[in-house]
């Protein structure tokens, strides 16, 4: 890598960043304060979380208490019942109740403000905040498509800044429409875009960078969204109310924008723009001219000027050919199921693509369950990431994609599963087996991602891994919908998201190793190459029933008819 592709990192790790603030920023906007009923009649809130005498006399006639003491959230007496001031009075089961009628009371000393209590989002209306979530991720689903397809016409650094500028606008739009409905509206079209600039901002990156050295830059790509969730989490404890922090971290992509696209020109020595075009989608689109300037500038800042005066338009396009045909012979969805072979690869990673989506999204819907600071939940959740991704990439190198996926999917879903088990004093293990869990589930994207580039053929590797992307932001649009079943069953939710990664852990064994293997340019070659691991593994299986029958003596003929 040159002095360019190193600049353009740097220059592409805040839009990461921001692009991961953005997601961690929902966390803490739909915060669910402690709550109950406003108290009829009254003129000044009662509230139960100020410590005042006089309130908690008036909170104990007019609601009733749960289990743990305190005041119901959901509902109230009819009148005041004041006998229950009297120290013997403990009897609530016969007495009149209705439901919030006036209203509620939060407790603002973990957020000042958030969606949830602007617009009463508890009881009844719970389900909203859910949906809210669900709509987000949908329009992750949606933003994947369309800026793949507009980034493919328009180019990658096009687009990477009219959807930051999306981004932008819907994001401070969504932190001061006056309406629930316009929140939710725009919190679709900024799902879209910060996965656009997610999007675009990877291709980008790739496209500049030698096949040898993607997966070090994938990694570190990943490294920033990480460290762009611990900021988030820093900012949104100094933050809280919801409006600034959702208008901040939306405003913080013009920011990352003007820093990348606008850097001092006597550093990059690239005119204005020290993120060209890329040179390959240049290429592929007939803008020929345009290419040889950008890659003459680069070799510019490479230290390969003479190199790059060397180009000729016939050498480029004979270097690129290649790619051009294998991307205009294969235009079809039906490509990733035509052959036994490609169809196993396909609905094996397929799967293992959604099992990543659902339940990665769903370890973070609820961080208030496990009873600490939502702001160090959060940052334990982030910072679990660099060790469990450094043994994911060491564990790659040495014993391959395979175990390395099967390994983490089943540990993953295990962990997510025991706490259902564990007593709900013991809230510290509860929350480190969620930590490990959600650790593996790191590990698992960066694994399935490498491991659907070195499955699939050059012809329609790119194919799989959006099929595969696109797959995993639905298993992120289905999290959501999971906790409508919170009132009818709390063992359901957490066991459904662990038995997920366990059930893609069985696909995945169905698949081959990787490791050390060339990368394959024709479904043909693939095919191929799965027909002979299979003859491989039925030529051990016998080898393995020869041995066996050795090892056991034959039975006399004569005594094996008595």
């Amino acid at each position: 890598m040159g002095h360019f592709q190193v600049l353009q990192m740097v220059l592409l790790f805040l839009p990461g960043m921001v692009y991961a603030c953005i997601n961690v920023l929902q966390i803490f906007i739909r915060v669910i304060p402690e709550h109950h009923c406003r108290l009829q009649n009254q003129t000044s809130a009662v509230s139960a979380f100020r410590g005042d005498g006089r309130d908690r006399d008036l909170l104990k006639v007019s609601i009733p208490m749960d289990k743990r003491g305190k005041p119901e959230t959901c509902l109230r007496f009819t009148e005041p019942q004041w006998q229950l001031l009297n120290p013997n009075a403990t009897e609530q089961a016969r007495l009149d109740t209705e439901h919030c009628l006036d209203g509620w009371v939060y407790d603002k000393s973990v957020s000042s403000s958030s969606i949830v209590a602007e617009w009463d989002l508890v009881c009844e209306q719970k389900l909203l905040i859910y949906i809210c979530v669900a709509i987000f991720a949908g329009g992750h689903l949606a933003g994947s498509v369309v800026f793949g397809i507009l980034s493919d016409r328009f180019g990658r650094r096009t687009m990477l800044l009219w959807s930051s500028l999306m981004a932008m606008i819907s994001g401070t739009c969504e932190a001061f429409v006056p309406t629930f409905t316009g929140h939710v509206i725009f919190k679709f079209f900024t799902g879209a875009a910060v996965v656009g600039v997610f999007t675009t901002r990877n291709c980008l990156t790739l496209e500049w960078t030698p096949p040898e050295r993607r997966i070090h830059v994938n990694t570190y790509n990943i490294y920033s969204s990480s460290l762009g969730q611990i900021l988030m989490s820093g900012w949104a404890y100094l933050v809280r109310d919801w409006h600034w922090l959702q208008f901040s971290a939306s405003a913080s992509f013009v920011i990352a924008l003007l820093f990348a696209l606008y850097v001092d020109r006597t550093a990059n020595k690239l005119s204005k723009q020290a993120l060209p075009e890329s040179a390959r989608w240049q290429i592929t689109h007939n803008k020929l001219h345009m290419a040889m300037k950008t890659l003459q500038k680069v070799a510019w800042i490479n230290g390969q000027k003479e190199q790059g005066r060397k180009l000729t338009p016939e050498g480029v396009m004979s270097y690129i050919q290649e790619d051009l045909t294998t991307v205009k012979a294969s235009s079809s969805l039906r490509d990733l199921f035509q052959t036994p072979g490609i169809c196993k690869i396909s609905s094996c990673v397929v799967f293992g693509w959604f099992a990543c989506g659902f339940s990665y999204t769903a370890m973070v819907m609820d961080l208030q369950k496990f009873g600490f600071s939502i702001y160090l939940v959060q940052v334990l959740f982030a910072l679990i990431d660099f060790p469990a991704r450094l043994f994911g990439s060491i564990s790659m190198s040495y014993v391959g994609n395979r175990f390395t996926f099967i390994f983490c999917a089943l540990f993953s879903g295990c962990v997510i599963i025991i706490p259902i088990f564990v007593p709900q004093d013991m809230a510290a293990l509860t929350l480190t087996l969620n930590v490990l869990g959600r650790g593996g589930l790191g590990v698992m994207f960066l694994c399935i991602y490498l491991y659907t580039l070195e499955l699939y053929p050059t012809e329609i590797r790119q194919k799989g891994t959006s099929v595969g992307i696109f797959t995993s932001r639905f298993g992120a649009v289905l999290a959501p919908c999971v906790y409508i079943t919170e009132t009818s069953s709390t063992i359901l939710k957490p066991l459904l998201f662990g038995v997920v990664p366990i059930l893609s852990a069985i696909a995945v064994s169905f698949l081959i190793e990787t490791r050390g293997l060339p990368l394959l340019e024709t479904i043909q070659e693939t095919e191929k190459r799965v027909k002979r691991a299979q003859s491989l593994k039925g030529n051990a299986s016998e080898e393995v029933q020869k041995r066996q029958a050795l090892l056991i003596p034959a039975i006399p003929e004569a005594e094996s008819t008595v």
